[in-house]
């Protein structure tokens, strides 16, 4: 491998949307450095099977949902 083409790859936290945090490996940030996910396998309805709800961030489901309203979504 060519020397001082690659980036840093060290460890940084990942904060999940429940609170939870695990350490990993990324070039993502700097060492020690803290990743907070929006959206994860635990929240997201594509993984949870559609239990899950959407988070409301900044009003933007109850938006779409009062543009839509007749139109069944």
């Amino acid at each position: 491998m060519k020397k001082d083409i690659h980036p840093d790859y060290h460890l940084i936290e990942v904060k999940m949307t429940d609170g939870t945090t695990y350490q990993t490996r990324s070039t993502w940030g700097a060492e020690g450095a803290t990743m907070t996910l929006d959206i994860d396998p635990t929240s997201h309805p594509a993984w949870t099977g559609g239990s899950a709800k959407l988070m409301d961030t900044g009003g933007r489901v109850s938006r779409f949902k009062s543009k839509y309203a007749g139109l069944g979504f």
